[in-house]
């Protein structure tokens, strides 16, 4: 693998670990702001995938799929981040502090909403993912160098008007209890 590629892969773990930490941190030992600090941390886990992915490119690499999964990665994780965390956040004290409710099971139109908010979160990914193959494409400049980087914005386009129909299709047929 690349080192592009190991650092998608630190950045995710560097995601779940700073998430994990910041968790311990606020519940187990009762420090609420430095659990705060270490989740408001994980941007910048994302500021160093982007920033290691344009240094690369502008050295001269020729842009690989591994490039462009660094900017669909940046910007899923910008998008959907607050709300992985929120996710995480509730099963963290059901199931570890044993406290709070069990987080529920959507279905029906309950389900269809909020597929259909996360769809809201695709497109805000798409934008600032896209934004970033965009800028990459612009700042080489060099149609044979970043060709694939073209590519995936293509295919992630025809994938959030799939994710589209999926949303809309909850609410024609909504997901049964």
């Amino acid at each position: 693998m690349d080192f592009i590629a190991w650092m998608i892969v630190i950045s995710e773990i560097g995601f779940w670990v700073l998430i994990l930490a910041g968790f311990i941190t606020r519940y187990i030992f009762k420090l609420k702001r430095l659990g705060l600090f270490l989740l408001a941390f994980t941007p910048v886990i994302d500021l160093l995938l982007l920033i290691a992915t344009s240094v690369d490119l502008y050295r001269g690499a020729t842009a690989t799929k591994v490039h462009g999964i660094a900017a669909i990665y940046i910007g899923v994780s910008i998008a959907f981040g607050k709300s992985m965390i929120s996710w995480a956040d509730i099963r963290f004290q059901y199931y570890v502090m044993k406290q709070g409710t069990k987080p529920v099971k959507r279905h029906g139109l309950e389900y269809a909403k909020h597929y259909f908010k996360s769809w809201g979160q695709h497109v805000l990914a798409y934008l600032i993912g896209g934004g970033i193959l965009f800028g990459l494409i612009y700042l080489i400049n060099d149609p044979s160098r970043t060709e694939v980087l073209a590519g995936f914005l293509k295919i992630w386009t025809l994938v959030l008007g799939i994710d589209f129909l999926v949303a809309i299709s909850n609410f024609i047929w909504p997901k049964k209890a």
